[in-house]
């Protein structure tokens, strides 16, 4: 086992059960002391964080033979690109400072004020200079939801899903992170009895429960990822939010896929939690038939049992209402087969990019990823606690989202993605 994931880890930093930021955890972030200090690396431990700059300038992480400084750049990318060996240096040092029987930086005072700060009182920006997106549709439930709604039972999946991860190209520019609020965006839709399209508001905003994962290093133009290689260009995952408008995502799919729909915002939590973090949470991957291609053929076919919540809150409501429960482990295209079928033709990867799961959506209805599903295409509307009624999502409506993965007495957790809808800007 790997000593950093030992369940019996304790913390001198005190960390509640229900913690997603044990010690186990550690996930790395960026983010400002103040709002007049640099943005710096930070991992979230408890209630707290600790400034990775300050330990590497102490000299606390040397054994690792980092770069100098590069725990004070303002996005992980430099951090990311580092052979894993050396990721893992920095991991093992920093979970051997917070062990409660470690003194090193439990005792001195000044230290350990300069080093660990109070979560709630910093600012926390994109962890990732992410240098392109790409979102896929691996949900077999949520593509079949999908399709029988639009194409009815009997042409539910298209003829190509089972033998590929269906994705497309997103929009790298307008990805956010948890706390920014998003804009209701304007576009083309067409009425159901309307022969020629309108402009305006969307009418029918969506959310998209996803995870996304980031590249860790570079590949080269022509020279494809092998799919059993594929986990050690992966750097570790955030929670996703993918907003759409599905109004206008209708008139303008057809037939190239999305495009405004989907590009006005994704927003993603801050904090990005290591595959090493994860391991132990290993999950058997669904069955796949037919058998893909070879190129998608894994020798050790495996996910991650990650349990993932929505709560929907409207904005004079004092509660907000789950809306979804779902796991990741429902995936069918893993993460490894989306980065090697991306990589198939020869296309590169950058340190740094991003890949998305598309919708996550388990096999019954309180395991629907999106408003879509959930209210059947705003058939089976749902009421918020102070009785509205929502068939998609209301201006002033705020969305969370978050996920774990359940240890023995102790969690492992991505915090959260919540993001508030603001009404359309006046174009006139």
């Amino acid at each position: 086992m790997d000593p950093t994931s030992d369940p019996s880890l304790k913390s001198f930093v005190p960390v509640e059960e229900d913690s997603h930021f044990p010690i186990q955890n550690l996930p790395y972030g960026i983010f400002s002391p103040t709002p007049r200090e640099d943005s710096r690396v930070g991992v979230r431990i408890g209630d707290q964080v600790l400034d990775l700059a300050v330990i590497q300038d102490c000299g606390l992480l040397d054994s690792a033979n980092l770069p100098a400084d590069i725990l004070s750049y303002p996005v992980l990318n430099p951090f990311m690109e580092l052979p894993k060996k050396q990721r893992r240096a920095v991991r093992l040092l920093v979970s051997g400072l917070l062990r409660e029987g470690e003194p090193t930086l439990r005792d001195d005072e000044n230290l350990r004020r300069r080093a660990l700060v109070p979560a709630d009182s910093v600012t926390m920006h994109l962890p990732v200079a992410i240098r392109d997106y790409t979102d896929f549709y691996s949900s077999k439930e949520h593509a079949t939801n999908v399709g029988i709604m639009f194409r009815g039972k009997d042409n539910a999946l298209m003829p190509n899903w089972l033998h590929l991860p269906v994705g497309y190209h997103g929009r790298a520019s307008s990805i956010g992170i948890s706390g920014e609020d998003v804009v209701r965006p304007h576009g083309q839709t067409i009425a159901p009895d309307a022969k020629t399209p309108s402009f305006g508001p969307s009418r029918l905003m969506d959310f998209e429960l996803e995870m996304g994962f980031f590249v860790s290093s570079n590949s080269f133009q022509g020279d494809p990822i092998d799919v059993d290689q594929a986990a050690e260009n992966i750097f570790g995952m955030v929670l996703v939010n993918d907003w759409s408008a599905r109004d206008i995502q209708k008139w303008e799919y057809q037939p190239l896929g999305p495009f405004n729909a989907k590009n006005f915002a994704t927003h993603i939590s801050p904090w990005v939690v290591t595959m090493d973090a994860l391991a132990p949470f290993r999950s058997t991957a669904p069955v796949q038939e037919p058998e893909p291609l070879p190129y998608l053929r894994e020798s050790d076919r495996h996910t991650f049992d990650i349990n993932l919540e929505v709560h929907i809150q409207a904005e004079n409501d004092e509660e907000s209402l789950r809306v979804c429960s779902s796991n990741f482990k429902h995936l069918y295209w893993t993460m490894a087969q989306q980065l090697a079928h991306h990589t198939v033709t020869g296309c590169n990867m950058s340190g740094g990019d991003m890949l998305a799961s598309g919708t996550i959506s388990g096999p019954d209805k309180g395991s629907f990823g999106s408003m879509l599903e959930i209210t059947w295409r705003g058939t089976e509307p749902i009421v918020l606690p102070g009785g509205a009624e929502r068939k998609f999502l209301a201006d002033g409506d705020t969305v969370t989202m978050s996920g774990w993965c359940q240890g023995d007495g102790y969690r492992v957790g991505f915090g959260e993605v919540s993001n508030t809808i603001l009404p359309a800007r006046n174009l006139q």
